[in-house]
């Protein structure tokens, strides 16, 4: 598709007032659209113990804004109970690189990092790479798009 294809697509999607961009990204933290486990059946807390993704268990499962999480193991679950905001990952789930620069991308649980005991997700390693190099800046502004682009959890 040509460019000028592409915004003339663009510019009559917009006049016929298609559903809000916003509207169409993952909500209640990523939940996987086949099973609908939050962040991909990822245990949370594992990312913080283990300081690695890891798989949770069905067995397992706790509700919590909506969405359905999985954890490895009792002692994670327990945690999470006590304190879902410590380890549930900010914003929810979406990309905090891209947030930073103003749009929203579906954030990958393996490729993370936690920092000051808060779990961020990238779309891309070079995304986490860019996010690292200016982190305080990065996370000031992923805060403030938070809520324009749709990267807030729901209550």
């Amino acid at each position: 598709m040509r460019a000028t294809d592409w915004f003339l697509a663009t510019v009559l999607a917009l006049a016929l007032g298609l559903p809000n961009i916003a509207d169409a990204r993952p909500a209640y933290f990523l939940a996987d659209p086949v099973t609908g486990y939050a962040i991909g059946g990822y245990d949370p807390v594992a990312f913080f113990v283990d300081r690695r993704p890891r798989m949770g268990e069905p067995r397992l499962e706790y509700s919590w804004r909506g969405a359905r999480w999985l954890f490895l193991n009792e002692g994670n679950k327990a945690a999470f109970e006590r304190a879902p905001e410590v380890y549930a990952p900010q914003f929810a789930g979406c990309g905090a690189y891209g947030l930073a620069e103003g749009y929203a991308t579906a954030g990958n649980p393996s490729i993370f990092v936690v920092i000051e005991d808060r779990l961020y997700f990238f779309h891309t390693v070079v995304n986490r790479f860019l996010f690292l190099v200016e982190r305080e800046t990065a996370i000031a502004d992923a805060q403030a798009n938070a809520a324009k682009t749709g990267c807030l959890p729901r209550n």
